[in-house]
């Protein structure tokens, strides 16, 4: 009877392969398909966990599909990028007036998905008061509109996904204990693609095959060694930056038989060797996260020297105009912090030396102007991550080591297309 039913529980894991359109045969993926069907005829809230792009969007819908609310709504949420300032109304609606701009009052996710599901993604992104608001409703099923105090009640299931240490994020005071063990009653854990072996290949067979036929093109094929080398890069980006590769080959190669070089050719050129690590992190962004940390750090310094000159020069003026007649003297100069090439004075001073006092606001005003801002810098670096990450913001936010919504509201803020 054992056997029967392990035998049931695979056809049905191979029938939402077939339905959802999900490639690989590795036996972690296959249980976490497992898991999800057989979570979907209960109600108990689940957790999925997994990197960035392996595929963490599909599981929900295989658990609203398989269970009894598949008539009602299914509604996904990028908790990441709504701004922090409208995350509540987006979820649990207002009242009219609750706000500037609230000129009428709003449904929120909670109350339109109402005997469905509903599905948050990257909820480690949800702000502490909202995480408060969300424990309410898994513990009781109510909530508040923004501005009422009329307690509204509502049945939904609600499914979670996170690529954060959800622990890590307990430990750093981002995330509440409670909300974690509430919405972690059934966790499933989706596999990085660098330890999914052959699924690698099989995967990249799909999309060519896809791609030779959205652009009519002969489909390619690999040779062994193309093949092992698939097999064994890391996949940083996971799926998402397999299916890129596979197009770019699609698309540009003309011999369509891809060998080892041909498929190194189109991996970034410093990571063509990075295995996985231990910490699942690379070396280059360590490193980068090091180069980092360091221009903060310089940038931080020269602010408080450029602030400490300010001062001195500006109680100099001050010390002018009241003794008009007395000759002033510059502080001693080892007194005054130094910022290496970033300062020309317009002309060069003494210890000791009686000067007139005409040119001190001249040389403040010039200090100003070539002085850059921290928002300038910050803009730069932004501008830096999100080259360097072609465009992925929520790449670009972790090298930044800021959350995704707080990228999206400083690009906003920035004016940065």
């Amino acid at each position: 009877m054992s056997a029967n039913t392990n035998v049931m529980n695979l056809a049905e894991v191979q029938k939402i392969k077939q339905q959802f359109g999900i490639i690989g045969n590795d036996p972690a993926l296959l249980r976490a398909i497992d898991t999800a069907i057989q979570v979907a005829h209960t109600d108990l809230s689940v957790l999925i966990t997994g990197e960035s792009g392996v595929g963490k969007e599909f599981f929900p819908k295989i658990v609203h599909t398989n269970s009894v609310r598949k008539h009602g709504k299914y509604i996904a949420v990028n908790c990441g990028a709504i701004p922090e300032g409208t995350i509540d109304s987006e979820l649990f609606g207002h009242v009219k007036g609750a706000f500037t701009g609230a000129v009428n009052e709003r449904k929120g996710y909670f109350s339109e998905a109402d005997s469905g599901t509903i599905f948050l993604d990257e909820v480690a992104e949800l702000p502490l008061s909202t995480q408060a608001r969300l424990l309410r409703v898994l513990e009781n099923g109510e909530f508040l509109r923004v501005g009422s105090s009329d307690v509204e009640k509502t049945d939904v299931r609600i499914v979670c996904a996170t690529n954060v240490n959800l622990t890590e994020a307990i430990a750093d005071g981002r995330f509440r204990e409670d909300l974690y063990y509430r919405l972690n009653t059934v966790p499933i854990n989706i596999p990085a693609l660098r330890k999914r072996g052959e699924d690698v290949v099989l995967l990249f067979k799909k999309f060519s095959m896809d791609f030779a036929t959205k652009y009519n093109v002969p489909k390619i094929q690999l040779d062994e060694s193309a093949k092992k080398a698939l097999v064994e890069y890391s996949w940083p980006g996971n799926i998402r930056q397999l299916k890129n590769i596979a197009e770019q080959i699609s698309i540009l190669e003309l011999n369509r038989e891809i060998s080892r070089e041909v498929v190194l050719h189109y991996l970034p050129k410093d990571q063509k060797n990075n295995l996985p690590t231990l910490s699942g992190r690379s070396s280059e962004h360590k490193t980068f996260e090091s180069e980092r940390e360091i221009l903060y750090s310089v940038l931080f310094d020269m602010r408080r020297d450029i602030t400490e000159l300010k001062n001195q020069l500006e109680s100099l003026r001050t010390a002018q105009s009241n003794h008009p007649n007395e000759p002033q003297y510059y502080p001693n100069t080892a007194e005054v912090p130094v910022v290496q090439h970033q300062i020309q004075p317009a002309y060069q001073i003494q210890p000791a030396q009686q000067v007139h006092f005409e040119p001190v606001e001249h040389v403040v005003d010039e200090y100003v102007e070539e002085t850059l801002s921290l928002e300038d810098m910050e803009k730069k670096a932004i501008l830096f991550a999100l080259e360097r990450n072609k465009g992925k913001r929520r790449q670009a936010a972790k090298d930044l080591n800021i959350s995704e919504r707080t990228l999206y509201r400083k690009i906003k803020e920035y004016g940065i297309e």
